[in-house]
């Protein structure tokens, strides 16, 4: 009789956690499970700990060499028995109860297709030093960009098959890759309890951020190929002129504007760029490029580009130029030229990003783990209360940075405005972060060029 669950293992040189993570199976309350380890070619002291547990019977040992996280996953998938699988890495445990809870919560709606938890932080001898605790799924969240954990979501295997299971191009993320598969044909649920131990010790494969943005990047542009999913952007980069604006600065060499507009016209995604200025000598800049039909000077009013005024007008005002003259385009997006190192696949990112998860507009966006302060008269006093041990996902913070937001065209038309609807989010990596307000922040842009 096959189990009602299969949970896998994945291992790669963690023999100083891998006992604790094969007990925490072993212990818990939920019996109808079967085990596979999955040893990637470890080069330490796991085989000798792994081998302890080769005559249990619930267990099942697979040594591979080298093969990466998504073959792995697939290979646990086609070796699964279980209705409902769950992976958990080697570094990590779980609660005694998780098992039990997550299945409950599977087959109490066939329509779920992914369940996930909240989870504990723990260190390398696992004393746990945070919580973190997701949003109310039920009752508050309408905008589904944020995934779950790969690791410890219990998936309904059937479904995971149904959409291919996981695609081994990719090298990491696999729990964003799943989200996006499955939050457009399945149900989602937390758990809004913590039924696992998330350690944090230095070595995790999910501290490179570079790797895990790019992947992200291509699993979304993939997502938008297979779904056909029209693309095509107006780009606007609105300019106010005079001689100490960015479009008459160089940096190493390059003119800012030159070389951001180089930047938009290798985007897969933008079909046309209108440059916006009261200036004049503005449009002398963009001579190099006078033969590329996608590029637009607009002469924008001298009152509408003065500080502090809203940009929306300019924007509906060359947004209804490009309709009357028959450029096609269904995303509206604004870029500047304070941050030089904003890349175009990043551009081609975030609007893929806004119609991957079908939100109306979206800005980039660092989160931002620090502790703020306000004076209360009496002193400081920490704001969301995030000096906390429980980090609520309600109260996290973003700083807007790399000078881009798009919106799609339909929700622009409607409310005028460029943030608008919901507001979706992608994350910037650190260099396309870095802008140009300070003189240190010139002195450290010209090192990075």
């Amino acid at each position: 009789m096959s189990p009602k669950v299969t949970v896998y293992i994945t291992n790669y040189n963690y023999g100083l956690f891998i006992e604790q993570a094969i007990n925490s199976i072993l212990q818990q309350t939920f019996t109808d499970y079967e085990l596979i380890i999955i040893d990637d070619g470890s080069t330490d002291n796991s085989k000798d700990i792994i081998e302890q547990y080769a005559d249990n019977e619930r267990i099942k040992i697979i040594y591979q060499q080298n093969k990466g996280l998504n073959i792995t996953n697939n290979i646990a998938m086609r070796a699964a028995r279980g209705k409902y699988l769950v992976r958990l890495d080697a570094d990590d445990y779980l609660h005694q109860e998780a098992l039990k809870i997550m299945s409950d919560k599977l087959e109490s709606d066939d329509a779920f297709g992914l369940v996930f938890p909240d989870y504990y932080y723990v260190d390398a001898a696992g004393q746990i030093i945070g919580e973190e605790k997701r949003h109310d799924f039920q009752n508050e969240v309408e905008l589904l960009d944020q995934p779950a954990h790969g690791a410890c979501s219990m998936i309904r295997l059937d479904f995971l098959k149904e959409v291919g299971g996981y695609n081994e191009s990719y090298n990491c993320q696999d729990g964003y890759e799943l989200w996006v598969k499955f939050i457009r044909h399945y149900k989602v649920a937390n758990i809004s309890q913590p039924l696992f131990y998330y350690r944090q010790h230095g070595n995790n494969l999910t501290k490179d951020e570079s790797k895990i943005l790019g992947t992200r990047a291509k699993i979304n542009a993939d997502f938008i190929r297979q779904q056909s999913i029209d693309t095509r952007s107006l780009a606007i980069v609105p300019i106010r002129g005079g001689e100490q604006d960015l479009a008459f600065q160089s940096l190493a060499g390059k003119n800012i504007l030159q070389s951001k507009i180089e930047k938009l016209l290798k985007s897969k995604s933008i079909e046309h760029i209108v440059v916006t200025s009261p200036d004049n000598v503005v449009e002398e800049l963009l001579e190099p490029f006078k033969e590329d039909s996608k590029l637009i000077f607009h002469k924008r009013k001298q009152d509408q580009a003065r500080y502090n005024q809203n940009l929306n007008p300019t924007i509906n005002e060359i947004v209804q130029e490009a309709i009357n003259n028959n450029k096609i385009f269904e995303v509206i997006t604004v870029i500047t030229l304070e941050y030089p190192f904003l890349r175009a696949y990043k551009i081609d990112d975030v609007i893929n990003t806004m119609l991957v998860f079908g939100s109306d507009s979206i800005i980039g966006v660092r989160s931002d783990n620090s502790v703020f302060y306000q004076h209360h008269g009496d002193g400081l006093h920490p704001i969301l209360q995030r000096d906390k041990y429980t980090k609520l996902e309600r109260e996290a913070l973003f700083k807007q940075v790399g000078g881009i937001n798009a919106v799609t065209k339909a929700a622009f038309l409607q409310n005028n405005e460029m943030i608008t609807g919901k507001i979706g989010h992608v994350m910037m990596d650190q260099l396309s972060s870095i802008g140009l307000f300070t003189q240190m922040d010139w002195k450290i842009a010209e090192k990075l060029c």
